[in-house]
């Protein structure tokens, strides 16, 4: 199984933004270190309480400079909030900076205020996300490149650099809607979904759904699934719940308000279903949450929890969110992260 860790790069109360990058950079260099396959990035506007990573391919960069041999992931790039051709290019660079080291994970979000800050309409929002994927994977192969489409038109382009790999770095794509497992696996690509506190067996269906239409659609292999979710280790079942348990249920209040603020906002669909699941967010329990596939405990019950995992839906690969919610001090953050890397990873290995 490939591990993975999802950072935000947290903002910190009463402290700068400095510190905030310092921490996340040690984090990132100690993962390095430690073995860690890959250290997936966030996108995140406008939220300054949270996070300072509104630019994950800056901070790849960065990352790239900083470290010798883990993966950089873009956990996600929101497309369409950008321009196409902008996106190739930033992306081939980093790629070629970290000499094939990034991952390009993709997706649309469910911020819809964040698309209102950038005058862009949410209900453009798949609209422009299949015609940005279109262009930059031309972009990287074709040149020049020209393209017609609703919401952009170019001509006889010639995109500089060229990705570090033929063809660009490999292009996962996050799984918004039920009704896009079988879209991505159509398209063959790599799949990320997530959970918040469910159990990531319910998703078997869809997960299946991806599978067989990869299989259909004439593409080698099977597919290939991360599941993002919340996760924490432990030296103790009692230390890893008094470590984390405050900043988990920060993260579902917090998720709750997210969800009900694009509930009401204009192009989103399925409002009420947003409606249901952020009263379900607020009400959330630690120990129901531990009853899905959130990964907090000691070594041994974590692996124990992807084990079986592993077995019962085929998971390929595990994206964990170490400081859900960002409250969790950098110094246990860093620690979690160690017992993953050297207690947890090895049992895969």
């Amino acid at each position: 199984m490939e591990f993975g860790v999802y950072h935000e790069f947290p903002s910190l109360a009463g402290r700068p933004d400095t510190v905030a990058f310092e921490d996340a950079f040690d984090l990132v260099e100690a993962a390095d270190d430690w073995g860690l396959d890959i250290m997936w990035l966030a996108e995140l506007h406008f939220d300054p309480t949270r996070s300072v990573l509104s630019a994950p391919l800056c901070v790849a960069s960065a990352a790239a400079a900083r470290t010798k041999r883990i993966r950089l992931g873009i956990g996600v790039q929101v497309l369409p909030l950008g321009n196409p051709l902008r996106i190739a290019e930033e992306v081939a660079t980093v790629d070629q900076i970290s000499h094939g080291r990034l991952i390009l994970g993709v997706g649309r979000s469910g911020v819809a205020r964040t698309y209102e800050a950038y005058n862009i309409p949410y209900a453009e929002s798949r609209g422009r996300f299949a015609e940005t994927l279109t262009i930059i994977q031309k972009a990287w192969t074709d040149d020049p490149v020209s393209f017609q489409g609703d919401y952009f038109r170019f001509e006889d382009v010639s995109v500089t650099p060229r990705p570090f790999r033929p063809g660009g770095p490999p292009i996962c794509i996050a799984a918004t809607s039920t009704d896009t497992y079988a879209t991505i696996g159509r398209r063959g690509k790599p799949i990320l979904m997530g959970v918040k506190y469910e159990d990531a067996r319910t998703l078997l269906p869809y997960i299946q759904a991806y599978r067989a239409a990869w299989k259909e659609a004439g593409h080698p292999g099977q597919g290939h699934v991360t599941m993002r979710t919340p996760g924490y280790v432990g030296a103790t079942a009692a230390a890893a719940r008094a470590e984390s348990e405050a900043s988990l249920l920060h993260y579902y209040r917090a998720q709750a308000a997210l969800q009900t603020d694009s509930a009401n906002r204009a192009g989103v669909d399925g409002a009420d279903k947003k409606r249901a699941a952020a009263a379900e967010l607020t009400a959330m329990t630690f120990e129901q949450a531990q009853r899905g596939s959130i990964l907090i405990g000691t070594p041994a019950e974590v692996t124990d929890k992807l084990k079986a995992l592993e077995q019962d839906i085929g998971l390929d690969a595990v994206m964990i969110e170490m400081n859900t919610g960002g409250l969790i001090k950098h110094a246990q953050e860093r620690e979690a992260l160690r017992l993953l890397c050297q207690e947890v990873m090895p049992q895969f290995r």
